[in-house]
Parts: C-alpha cells; sequence; structure tokens
C-alpha cells in the first residue's frame, strides 16, 4: 500500500495540551535557500561515510568500533581541535567511544547541545548482499553498504559539519557537543548510557539530538511527511525454550520439541496486542489523515474517534509501518533445534524480539507470551542487551515525550520545509528504540531527527543491500549545516 502526498501548503507540528503545543505555520515562515555544501566539502563528507563504511564495527570478532572512533578522533586532531575536546574512552578496548566538542566564544550562553550517533551496525553476511556490505559502493543514484541507513550517514555527515565549521572560524554561544558510540545494536559495552552514568559530565546538555530516529518520508520520490521522535516502544528479546525426550526419526511423535515450538510461534503470528494510542501517536495520525484519500483516510479517521474502529485498525495493521504504530509487536528473529539429522529433536529455541508500546514493561509483556502460548512445557525467559538470560524481566516502561522545545522546532521546520517544501512535520513515536532512553531517563529531553528522506518501502536498516539516495545524504549534510548553527547560535 503506497501513500499519496501531501498538496497543501502548510505544515503543522501540534502535541496534545498535557505535553504542550507548538504550532508552526510554514507558509509564515519567511524563506530562504539554505547555504549549499561546496565541492570540496562534499568529498570530505563521502570520503568519511566512505571511511566509516568500510571499517566493521559489528558486535562481534571481525567488529571493532575503537576502530571508527579512533579513526574520526585522528581526523578532529588533525584540524586542530585539542586533546580534550576529541576524547575517547569506553570500558573495553575494541568499544572506545568518541565525545568532541566545539565550544563556545568566551562565556556559553546556555547548556550544550549534545548530538547522539552509535557507530556499531548490525551484522551484514557477504553471501546475503548482492555487494560486500563492508564495501561502500555508489551505483544507481545510491551508497549501498552496512550502516548507510543505519547510522553512518548522520556519523560522517555531523562529523563533516562539525570539522567545516571549525575550519571557517566558527564559534557557537553554547558549546556542541557530538558522541558516537558504541554498542546501541547489542552488547555489553553500550556507549550511550556508560557515557551518562560513568561521565556524565562530558555529555550533559540541555537537550539531545539523536538522529538514529525520525528523518522524511517518501513516496515515489515525493515528501509526504518529516517524522521527529517524541518517544518510543521499548525493545525487548526472549528466549523460548521446547524441551523434550527427544527419539529416534523413524518413529516421529507430534511432541517433539520443535512441534511444540512452531505451535507456539504460529500461535504468536496469529495473534494481535491489543489496539493503542498515546497522544504522539494520535497527533502523527491527525496530522496523517488530511493527506490521505479513499479508504485509508476514512479508516485513519475511524481509529480516531471515540471509541475506536477495530475494524478501521484492522485494514491499516496490514501495511506493518501503520500495524507497528498502535500497538505492541513481537517476531520470531532466529531459530535454533534438534542435535543430529536422524532423531527427535530434544530442544529447540527460538529468539522473539517484542517492540513494546509505551506503558507496558518487559515483564508484562514476557506473562502476555506466556498466556498467548499456553503450554507449561515452555520457558519464556528475558535476554538482556548483553545476552544474559534471565527468568524475569524488567520493569521499565518507555520515556515520557518531552515538551517541544521551541528554540529546536524554530529551525528545524524552518529547514525542512527549505529542503522539502510544504511537507508537515509531526511528531511519532519511533517503533524501534534508541540510545535516546538513556539521556530521557536522565532527565535531558531527547529529540530524534535525521534530515534522510527514504522511501517508505525502502527502509533497509538491519536488512539485505542497505542503501542511502546519494542526494538524500547532500541534503542532510546541508540540513546539518545551518541547524547546528541555529542551535549553537549565529
Amino acid at each position: 500500500m503506497h501513500r499519496k502526498a501531501l498538496l497543501a501548503p502548510i505544515a503543522v507540528f501540534v502535541f496534545s495540551a498535557t505535553l504542550g503545543a507548538f504550532c508552526f505555520n510554514l507558509a509564515a515562515i519567511a524563506q530562504s535557500p539554505l547555504p549549499t555544501a561546496s565541492a570540496e566539502d562534499r568529498a570530505l563528507a563521502r570520503a568519511i561515510f566512505k571511511e566509516l563504511i568500510e571499517i566493521n564495527t559489528t558486535d562481534t570478532p571481525k567488529g571493532n568500533v575503537t576502530t571508527a572512533t579512533a579513526a574520526m578522533q585522528k581526523r578532529f586532531l588533525d584540524a586542530g581541535f585539542p586533546a580534550e575536546d576529541a576524547y575517547l574512552l569506553g570500558p573495553d578496548a575494541r568499544k572506545q567511544n568518541l565525545v568532541v566538542r566545539l565550544r563556545a566564544a568566551g562565556t556559553a550562553t546556555g547548556k550544550p547541545v549534545l548530538f547522539l550517533c552509535h557507530m556499531d551496525v548490525v551484522e551484514a553476511l557477504r553471501s546475503d548482499w548482492s555487494t560486500d556490505p563492508f564495501e561502500f559502493v555508489e551505483k544507481d543514484g545510491y551508497y549501498y553498504g552496512r550502516g548507510t541507513q543505519d547510522m553512518k550517514n548522520s556519523d560522517a555527515a555531523l562529523v563533516a559539519t562539525i570539522l567545516r565549521l571549525h575550519r571557517e572560524g566558527y564559534k557557537p554561544k553554547r558549546d556542541l557537543i557530538l558522541a558516537l558510540t558504541a554498542d546501541e545494536e547489542g552488547g555489553k559495552f553500550n556507549g550511550a548510557e556508560w557515557l551518562v552514568r560513568q561521565h556524565r559530565e562530558l555529555v550533559d546538555a540541555a537537550y539531545v539530538i539523536n538522529p538514529d530516529a525520525g528523518g522524511v518520508e517518501l513516496d515515489h520520490g515525493r515528501a509526504v511527511v518529516a517524522d521527529v521522535e517524541a518517544t518510543e516502544k521499548v525493545y525487548s528479546d526472549f528466549q523460548i525454550t521446547a524441551a523434550n525426550r527427544g527419539g529416534h526419526s523413524s518413529l516421529p511423535r507430534p511432541d517433539n520439541a520443535i512441534y511444540e515450538l512452531t505451535t507456539a510461534l504460529n500461535k504468536l503470528a496469529a495473534y494481535a496486542f491489543p489496539f493503542e494510542m498515546n497522544e504522539v501517536t494520535r497527533t502523527y495520525f491527525t496530522n496523517l489523515a488530511g493527506q490521505e484519500t479513499g479508504q485509508t483516510a476514512a479508516d485513519i479517521r475511524a481509529i480516531l474517534a471515540f471509541p475506536p474502529d477495530l475494524a478501521a485498525a484492522a485494514r491499516l495493521g496490514a501495511e506493518p509501518s501503520f500495524n507497528s504504530n498502535f500497538r505492541t509487536t513481537c517476531v520470531a528473529t532466529r531459530l535454533a533445534a534438534g542435535h543430529a539429522n536422524n532423531a527427535l529433536a530434544q530442544t529447540a529455541q527460538a529468539n522473539v524480539n517484542c517492540r513494546i508500546f509505551p506503558g507496558h514493561s518487559p515483564e508484562e509483556i514476557r506473562q502476555q507470551l506466556i498466556g498467548i502460548f499456553a503450554d507449561d512445557k515452555l520457558s519464556v525467559k528475558y535476554v538482556s542487551d548483553a545476552g544474559e538470560v534471565s527468568d524475569t524481566a524488567p520493569e521499565r516502561k518507555a520515556m515520557v515525550p518531552p515538551a517541544p522545545i521551541k528554540e529546536v522546532f524554530d529551525p528545524l521546520t524552518r529547514l525542512t520545509e527549505a529542503l522539502w517544501p510544504g511537507v508537515p512535520v509531526t511528531p511519532v513515536m519511533e517503533n524501534g528504540a534508541s540510545d535516546s532512553i538513556y539521556f530521557a531517563q536522565a532527565g535531558i529531553p531527547c529529540y530524534g531527527y535525521s534530515a534522510i528522506a527514504l522511501e517508505r518501502d525502502d527502509m533497509r536498516a538491519h536488512g539485505r543491500d542497505e542503501r542511502l539516495p546519494v542526494d538524500s545524504y547532500w541534503k542532510s549534510l546541508d540540513f546539518f549545516y545551518s541547524f547546528l548553527k541555529a542551535v549553537g547560535g549565529e
């Protein structure tokens, strides 16, 4: 299902009254062209992007985040940054984080602004891809490689932008900080969490901009909506295990471990978690309703009604991007079973990955999974980001949406309008999860926006042949240059 582009010239960003309200009428915003990167600046930004893509930063024996962060540190030191302003640190030799600070001129007029970017990527197998995932390939108007969407594009653009600002002699009125961190995708040494807990003084900020979320949705090349993350789901993994006495494969029985596990997973596949909506998702669908036509528009209006029309929700839910916006989702992502080709499996195991709607805890969902499976021969255990397995899950819930800050959304909206005229800027719930949670828990407001434009049906993060439109990268580079100057103080 493809959604239609907006024709109206006015974009609105609205939170409900309990979140605070800002309304941006783009027809009233004075337009001026954005400064564009020179050929020299683009060449540097492309070289940084290429360098990062070709460094394997997976949480595997072949991966090393420090190789990438040290390479970026060298670029800043070579450009003249003092060592204390391009600081490499972390709890593990292979998982070092880089914290870069562009210092204010004189006495800062406010607390710093932090740009938070993870450097690690999800594993990618050469046998799955049409190109080498750790080779930066440009073809047919796209950059290919693991991390081109998630999220070495923004890592590279922000490194290039800060280097450019430094070279031009720009002095902000407040410090601008860039943190390039480890293990957002998984692993024992999450850099964002570690920095907040162990070195708060290095990353303390008035607010955080996290380009690991948000961006511009394209429908057949036409920009439709600009998403700003205001809240996010809770990420959780669960280990589902079936154990059985096994036996000879010539005497098959329906109670073998594989049968028990697949029966449970089929129940999960057929189950839909309850329809839910919160202030952020209600605002998102309200803004979207005016862009859609036909049955889709009618269904969106129907789910916004009180009570919501669940038949309309079921029709909309056929599209994954809609479905994940109004309920918890759980799906099996890994399977392992059996010990011999000629024996019934004694053990079968699956990893079930859940993205939990705000307001619910991992332990609550673990209990729901037990109820869905309804099989006391199965065990359902929680798996931490570090891979530790436990009988119970945490009770933590999603971050509370922060009120929109005018000094963030005024320039964000103005610059988005300059790059994608007439596109509405709207709050969204991130259907995945990000490192924003650690700063939100520390009381620092976080907003997710990447300025990356992608086709709705070409989201390849974590998938095969991950790619980014070349033009999208250049627009994000131009956005960040003007946005950093705006929040830093022109």
